[in-house]
């Protein structure tokens, strides 16, 4: 083998090796990408399973106050037993940055009292409805008409949720947007 042979060995090779490190590396940022996004869509379909749920099941507070507190185009407060006791809790959904959060305020006393503080968690995380100007929360009237004015907040039977999910939205796969929503069952024909 003469010395030329040898160079043009070596730079094939060396030539060869660098396509097969550039392309693992590739595929791994992208795959890597791939599961993050996945993993945030999966936590933005836990948490809308878990809103839902919540909001079917508003009902009168412990000391008979009317399910609904208040709502907003980010944010939902109302009365429903998520840990089934024998209280009824105060449940607050709300957007705070990339995060759903849920706060929840156990009554306590005789008549009951709820507290003016909660106890949060996250929801979910990666949520973009901020970002993208999209409302969590839209309500509407017991004939289907939306609700525009958030003081009517006595005049809602439905909620429809619209949870926009995406671990980087400068990225592709676009973001992708969850829909549900919700009949307040105890409130049905009132």
């Amino acid at each position: 083998m003469t010395l030329v042979e040898a160079v043009v060995w070596i730079a094939m090779f060396t030539a060869a090796m660098l396509a097969i490190v550039s392309s693992v590396l590739y595929f791994y940022r992208t795959g890597n990408f791939a599961i993050q996004e996945a993993t945030a869509i999966s936590s933005a379909q836990r948490g809308m399973d878990l809103m839902v749920r919540t909001v079917r099941e508003a009902s009168y507070a412990s000391n008979g106050a009317f399910p609904i507190v208040s709502i907003s185009t980010s944010s939902m407060t109302f009365y429903a037993d998520v840990d089934s006791d024998s209280a009824i809790e105060r449940v607050h959904y709300y957007l705070t940055g990339t995060d759903l959060v849920k706060g929840i305020a156990d009554p306590s006393g005789d008549p009951p009292v709820y507290p003016s503080g909660e106890s949060t968690t996250s929801v979910s995380d990666s949520v973009r409805n901020l970002s993208q100007n999209l409302s969590l929360f839209s309500y509407y009237d017991k004939n289907g008409v939306q609700i525009t004015d958030m003081t009517r907040f006595g005049d809602v039977r439905l909620v429809t949720i619209n949870l926009v999910a995406d671990i980087d939205p400068n990225r592709t796969p676009t973001t992708t947007v969850l829909r549900s929503s919700a009949a307040l069952r105890n409130l049905v024909g009132r």
